[in-house]
This record gives C-alpha cells, structure tokens and sequence, in this order.
C-alpha cells in the first residue's frame, strides 16, 4: 500500500479526525452486533496509547440528511466506552459549537464521538464548507478506518482531506487493502472466484475484471438461473433477471474463448415458492415448471467442494441460495466449510458483502477464514478493478506514487 499509515502520524497531544464504519444495527438503544465497532479498536488503542486526542465520525443508516434520533450514535458510544474500558464522551452534533468545544477539552488519550455525519445533506453533496468545519475538529492529521465507507467520496471521507496537512490509513483500512490488493494484483494460484447472490447486474464489472484475474469462477444464488436460462437451460420459476440475458451469454462465451472456468450448479434445491415446506432436489436440465430453485444441490456442493479443496486464494462474495430459510441454507453452509477447509490446508480466504459474512458467521467458521472484509460494496468495487475515492484521497507515502 503505497498510503500514508496511522502509524507514520506523530499523535502525542494532537487532536486527529478518525473516519469509522459505526454503521451497525440498533435494536432501540442496544446495539445488536458490534462486529464493525470490535473491527476498528486496534486502531484506536494504537491512537490512544500514543496520547492522541481521538475525535470519531460514522454514518449510521440513511436518515436523508435530517435528524432522526432512530439513527443516532449515542447508543454506540455506550458500547464503545465498553469495549475499550474507558470514558467515551458524545457530541450532539458533527460540527458546530458542542463538538468544536469538545474536542477541543480532551484530554492526550481522550475519545470523543460525534453525532451521525448523514443528519447533514453536505456530507452526501461532499460539500467542501462542511468538509472544512468537520477539519476544524483537528489538528490537520485525519485517519480514514473506513474501508466500508471507501466507495463514497463523502465530505468525512474524502472531503476533508483536502483541509488538513496528512490523510492516513487507519490499521483496518490498511488489513483490508493488504488482503484484497494481494489477490488483485499478486494471488497464490489457483485463485477461486465464488460469486453468489441475487443479480448479476450487481456484478457484471467483478465477473468481468476476476475472469482476467481468477483461474475459475463458481457462480451461484439466484443470478446463477440468468446464466442458465441464457444457454437454454429450464430454471421453473426461478428468478432470472431477462433483460440480462444477452449480457450473460456473452460473459459465457467470453469465458469460453479464453478457456476460462465459468461453472454453474448441475443441480438445485426447489420449492413451490420461499414459504413452501415442500422441497425436492433435482438437476438443472430435470427442473420442472412452476418450481423455483433456492439453493444449489448436493451435487453442485460435491463438485464446488473440489474445486475450493485446490484453491490456494479464494474470494468469495454472495450466497448461493436464499441462505436466511434454514431449508435453502445448506449450499451456503457447505461452502463456509470448504473454505474454511482450504484455508486450514494453506489458502489464503477472502469473503466480502454483507450476506456471505452473515453466512460465514451463521455457520460459526468466521474465525477459520484468512479475511472477512467489512466492505460490502467497497469491496465489490475493489474487485471489479475501480479504485475508491477513500482511498486515493489518502496522502501518498515517501516513495508511493
């Protein structure tokens, strides 16, 4: 990473703008998974055991750029404060006089976070005087620990960095480019593409740029059924998105002329519709009319098992059934244990986007993959070969170009 690092910064006694993803989910004032917030303490313990002073900004939800106390962070600094065991103070807004005032009190070591950046329509807009006055709550150092936020040029990701004298990786930010430019630019092979979820028109630009990058590609979820219908195959009533259809015939034969490993499933799990108890397995060219596959079959498993079991670099992004109905979940769940297999034998294993990280956590192998990025879409971008505007609005670091 060619980035100024958090650990590049001298931080003793300075006030310094850190970026966080604290976009998790609220049941009323419990914060119901604080994965994203564990995610990022490295960084602020390194920052607090330099005696810097911390100031925090986040988004949290979309509250249109308005107050909305059902997306407010105070519940977050509560759970802050306990995970890091030590005083948290809030400021009720991200700029003005209270949050001016308080981060300018704290104490070498001190942490403060601020109200939701999203309550002001000038961090969407990237609005360049409120970028100013989010600058004004440091002393010109900003750290970005944001990778999920990477995708936006925002005002508190990108906007800022044009107020202050250094923009810095913060440590999370740092793990997540290590990972996913490792497997861009420099993979182990065989390197394993597994894409699953609902639409290939979210996908189109990370088919195309993993099929120049990747040795093969195991597609699944729904947006399997567009490649298949596309080569003639019966799908039932399964989910196919047909004004794609020519675009997946072609990512096909594209494949096929480079002797690329596209691989779609042989077989399926199949119910009536979601809600359906009845279920029955049966191939792809078997499937009958009016049923709707949900999950990929035992077959396809066997055949995705093999291929994962020989990989050396694994990205995986997306389901490969409708894994939150326990009866459409077993694909997904055999696939969390092959590539915590693999990875266990030597790979090295990468999964991105939200769904296939809850997968990955249902299944209780979260801790047996290499890396679990916490970037949906930012990482999506990443592999699609887009660079980020989080990123690139860093300084660059002595040497970097």
């Amino acid at each position: 990473m060619n980035k100024l690092s958090i650990r590049d910064l001298d931080l003793k006694g300075r006030r310094v703008f850190i970026r966080v993803d604290f976009n998790v989910p609220l049941d009323g004032a419990k914060v119901t998974d604080d994965t994203r917030i564990r995610e990022t303490l490295p960084t602020l313990r390194l920052a607090i055991d330099r005696s810097a002073r911390l100031v925090l900004a986040s988004h949290l939800g979309r509250p249109k750029g308005k107050v909305d106390p059902k997306y407010s962070l105070a519940p977050v600094a509560v759970r802050l404060r306990e995970l890091l065991g030590r005083p948290v103070d809030f400021a009720s807004d991200c700029v003005g006089a209270d949050a001016l005032a308080k981060s300018k009190s704290l104490p070498d070591g001190g942490v403060l976070l601020l109200e939701n950046v999203r309550y002001h329509p000038q961090e969407e807009a990237n609005d360049p005087e409120f970028s100013k006055q989010l600058a004004a709550l440091c002393d010109q150092l900003f750290v970005c620990d944001a990778f999920g936020s990477a995708h936006r040029a925002h005002a508190s990701v990108v906007g800022i960095t044009k107020f202050v004298s250094k923009a810095a990786a913060g440590l999370l930010m740092e793990k997540e480019l290590a990972y996913l430019g490792r497997a861009i630019s420099n993979p182990e092979r065989p390197f394993v593409a597994v894409l699953g979820g609902a639409k290939v028109s979210d996908k189109i630009e990370v088919v195309q740029n993993l099929m120049k990058l990747a040795d093969s590609m195991l597609i699944g979820g729904a947006m399997a059924y567009t490649f298949l219908k596309s080569q003639g195959q019966p799908v039932g009533k399964s989910l196919v998105e047909d004004d794609k259809l020519d675009l997946a015939r072609g990512l096909l034969n594209e494949a096929r002329s480079r002797m690329f490993r596209l691989v779609l499933p042989v077989d399926h799990v199949l119910a009536e519709s979601p809600d359906s108890a009845v279920t029955k397995i049966a191939d792809i060219a078997a499937t009958p009319d009016g049923w709707m596959g949900l999950d990929v079959g035992p077959k396809t498993v066997e055949l995705y098992g093999n291929e994962i079991s020989k990989a050396r670099t694994i990205v995986w992004n997306g389901p490969l059934g409708m894994f939150e109905r326990p009866a459409f979940a077993q694909g997904t769940l055999a696939m969390a244990r092959a590539v915590a297999a693999a990875t266990k034998a030597g790979a090295t294993s990468i999964v991105g986007g939200g769904d296939s990280v809850a997968a990955v956590e249902q299944s209780g192998l979260a801790s047996q993959i290499s890396h679990i990025s916490t970037g949906g879409g930012a990482s999506l971008e990443f592999l699609a070969g887009e660079k980020l505007p989080g990123v690139e609005a860093l300084t660059n670091a002595a040497g970097g170009n």
